[in-house]
């Protein structure tokens, strides 16, 4: 007879999801943390651009091309990427915020699950 206790298959289940939604977190969690180096590169790119003249040669990146734009383009479409990342930034909050409570939750119900286990 060995010493290994056998978890009833509910428990199992909420231990298998627990490790779903933290690995689902972590996910989230470097979906947020590339976002919030975009806004900062963004950031920097759209500083240097107001202190360029009205009239300066710009070039943006696309793929291995630069190609020569303009200040009020770039201007614009730098603006518009950062407002869709930070709106990006929003939802993953919230849904970070969903996940850390599910997970509290099925961490609170694991501990009363596997209490009696541990007081046999």
């Amino acid at each position: 007879m060995s010493g290994e206790v056998q978890l009833p298959p509910a428990v199992q289940e909420r231990l298998l999801r627990l490790q779903q939604l933290q690995e689902t977190l972590q996910t989230i969690l470097t979906q947020k943390q590339q976002l919030d180096l975009e806004i900062l590169e963004i950031d920097r790119a759209l500083s240097e651009l107001e202190k360029a003249p009205d009239d300066a040669v710009i070039y943006k990146s696309i793929g291995s091309l630069l190609i020569k734009t303009d200040k009020a383009r770039i201007t614009s479409e730098l603006t518009e990427r950062k407002e869709l990342a930070t709106m990006r930034v929003s939802v993953l909050t919230k849904q970070e915020e969903r996940l850390r409570s599910q997970i509290k939750e099925l961490q609170e119900k694991l501990q009363k699950d596997l209490r009696p286990m541990t007081q046999a």
